[in-house]
């Protein structure tokens, strides 16, 4: 089999697209992707789960060291040149397989099912195979995202005011 001759690389990316070589492969990604999330299938079924589903059953220590691993791909999609707003789209996944899969029980099935590298290895390359190509759903994903976090400061806020105000009216 003869050897694949890479095109040399493009002085019109981004400095950070040019560095990692070989590391950062698509081989290289795919494969942690799919060890990380659909490695292993149960018997009799058509359920798959890698690595990050096993390594999280292991109370709060494992979820951070799956994502940890995960971060790898982030990191390659930064250094490959991926937009900004995919990489955030890419951080989002990963938070949600984090904070999510450290419940208990419920965490690990939700990992099983999430698979956070998988949907972010999907967006890497969908954003290198078009790289200026922003489709409506990651803008109504970050607008829902940036509505939830809102959400999510204002709501403690609102009840510190309120209960301000109702102890203001109790002395």
């Amino acid at each position: 089999m003869e050897p694949e001759v890479l095109p040399p690389i493009s002085k019109s990316l981004p400095p950070r697209a040019r560095v990692g070589g070989n590391l950062f492969a698509d081989e290289n990604l795919d494969l942690l992707a799919h060890l990380l999330d659909d490695w292993f299938r149960i018997p009799g079924t058509s359920i798959r789960f890698g690595l990050d589903g096993i390594i999280g059953l292991v109370p709060w220590l494992g979820d951070v060291l799956a994502g940890l691993a995960s971060c790898i791909l982030i990191i390659a999609a930064w250094f490959r040149g991926v937009p900004y707003v995919t990489l955030v789209r890419m951080i989002v996944n990963l938070g949600i397989d984090v904070v999510v899969g450290s419940i208990p029980i419920f965490g690990d099935m939700f990992d099983i099912a999430w698979k956070a590298n998988r949907r972010n290895y999907g967006l890497m390359t969908r954003h290198l195979q078009h790289p200026h190509r922003h489709t409506w759903k990651d803008w109504i994903f970050l607008l829902l995202l940036g509505l939830c976090m809102t959400a999510i400061f204002m709501v403690p806020m609102i009840l510190l005011i309120w209960l301000a105000e109702w102890l203001a009216h109790r002395i």
